[in-house]
């Protein structure tokens, strides 16, 4: 099972709680909004790996400093298995520059309540909200043929 990244700038001013989204405009997962990363490269860690993919996805730069991990979650594709995954995921808080659309993504601010979970992977309402709240998971989804529903799930917070 090959390592992946997903990392979310999040913006926190006050009651004000925002999440930068990418719209993905080609490849795996193509017209989903969704948070930045992929895979990881030889010899890269997986921080590395986080940090430089936002860059390449929306033009910013995070030290690995800044990234606090929120959790694995482990992805099955019974039909597809070169697809499955364990994605680890990021909050980063401080960053330079500002987001700007790449050939991969298009990047959009949503308010944490208007999150648009109906445009995203169906996994995402299951877990995205308990990391939103700070606790830390480890989920388990796999995915039908059609990648559009999910056979099994199981998400666990975890205190470490």
């Amino acid at each position: 099972m090959k390592d992946a990244t997903l990392i979310f700038l999040m913006d926190e001013n006050g009651e004000r709680r925002r999440i930068l989204l990418g719209m993905k405009k080609r490849g795996f997962g193509v017209n989903k909004w969704n948070g930045f990363g992929g895979k990881i490269h030889e010899g890269e860690s997986i921080e590395e790996a986080a940090c430089r993919e936002i860059f390449e996805e929306a033009g910013v730069i995070v030290s690995k400093e800044e990234l606090a991990k929120m959790g694995e979650i482990y992805f099955y594709f019974p039909h597809e298995e070169k697809w499955d995954q364990v994605v680890h995921v990021f909050f980063a808080r401080k960053w330079n520059g500002q987001p700007r659309e790449s050939e991969e993504m298009k990047p959009q601010w949503y308010e944490v309540e208007s999150i648009p979970y109906g445009s995203m992977w169906v996994d995402d309402e299951y877990w995205l909200p308990k990391v939103l709240e700070g606790k830390r998971i480890k989920g388990k989804f796999v995915f039908s043929e059609d990648n559009e529903s999910m056979l099994e799930h199981e998400v666990t917070e975890i205190n470490e």
